[in-house]
């Protein structure tokens, strides 16, 4: 049973660390730029700050939380406790469509680029492809969506693979940079869209995580406790989807938060989805804010993929969390 201290101590400590990342990561840059100064409207403080740092840390921060969310989401519905965005092909669809832009030298379609459109597209296509397949009559099997989404995967990473390799060389670096996942500076509009499907889908996920829970039980246990399971699942699928679909297409592939962050959570707080899914956001968006500063910052001028970071980062930890509790890990 969770208790309301542990959640509402666990829920506001997590939102503790988001608000600090959010309101300090700004400040943080090669570029000297004070708080005063760009509230006053000041040159170029008001310039870097307001239209450089805090765009691109509220994307790193709705980014962050939303692949995190997907992750547990994934989780839960494929009953793995290694399950991830790039588990049922959606992340891979998206990476798909992106490079298809870049081969084919699509620039923009009408005033966004064409690689966020495109690979929004191939997002779709793979969700649409992966829920023909698993669903069996008006049932939808876990099994068969995993392994769905495994060889949807393998597909649309063949098919990265063979453009890559006849892409020309321009063609090739801007494909390998996309794959690496970047944050990138983002008109606040732009920003507003995304904010307003991230935080959607985080009150469908709050407002579903006891049902959650019972499904991550197992699916019998579920429709004994009431759960239509059929609309679950397709529920959970759609909005862990879009949101890797709506992330991947702004920000390229990042990896190892959908898959590490959840871990964290749930070796530390239990495996109840009621704490998972707003701690699992708010820590999710905050890791993600601060391995973005790192990859602007570390090797300035130059700027380090942030994919790149959330790897060299996540995996040690991800093994050391393994090894000092490797009796109580969830499956």
């Amino acid at each position: 049973m969770l208790s309301p201290a542990k959640f509402w101590s666990a829920v506001s400590l997590s939102l503790l660390l988001f608000l600090v990342a959010l309101a300090g990561m700004p400040l943080i840059g090669t570029s000297g730029a004070e708080l005063s100064r760009a509230w006053a409207g000041l040159s170029p403080d008001k310039e870097i700050l307001f239209q450089v740092r805090l765009p691109r840390v509220l994307l790193a921060a709705l980014a962050g939380g939303a692949l995190s969310m997907a992750g547990v989401v994934f989780q839960a519905l494929l009953r793995d406790a290694l399950a991830e965005p790039y588990t049922l092909g959606v992340q891979s669809g998206a990476a798909l469509g992106a490079v298809i832009a870049i081969c084919f030298g699509w620039r923009t379609v009408g005033a966004f680029p064409a690689v966020w459109l495109t690979g929004f597209a191939g997002a779709a296509l793979a969700m649409f492809v992966v829920l023909s397949i698993a669903s069996e009559g008006r049932r939808m099997s876990s099994f068969t969506l995993l392994l769905t989404g495994v060889t949807i995967n393998s597909i649309c990473m063949a098919a990265i693979l063979f453009l890559h390799y006849t892409a020309g060389f321009t063609q090739s670096f801007a494909i390998v940079r996309w794959l690496m996942g970047g944050i990138d500076s983002m008109e606040y509009s732009t920003i507003g869209i995304l904010a307003a499907g991230v935080l959607g889908g985080l009150g469908i996920a709050v407002v579903k995580s006891n049902e959650l829970n019972l499904l991550a039980v197992g699916e019998d246990w579920a429709v004994t406790r009431g759960v239509h399971v059929p609309g679950l699942m397709l529920i959970c699928y759609l909005l862990g989807s879009v949101l890797t679909a709506s992330v991947t297409s702004l920000t390229g592939p990042i990896g190892f938060l959908g898959l590490i962050v959840p871990h964290a959570l749930r070796l530390a707080l239990g495996a109840d989805h009621r704490l998972l899914i707003p701690t699992s956001f708010f820590v999710g968006g905050g890791f993600l804010m601060i391995c973005d500063t790192v990859a602007r910052t570390a090797l300035a001028p130059s700027e380090i993929p942030v994919g790149v970071i959330t790897a060299m980062l996540g995996g040690p930890f991800f093994i050391w969390l393994l090894r000092s509790r490797r009796g109580s890990l969830w499956v």
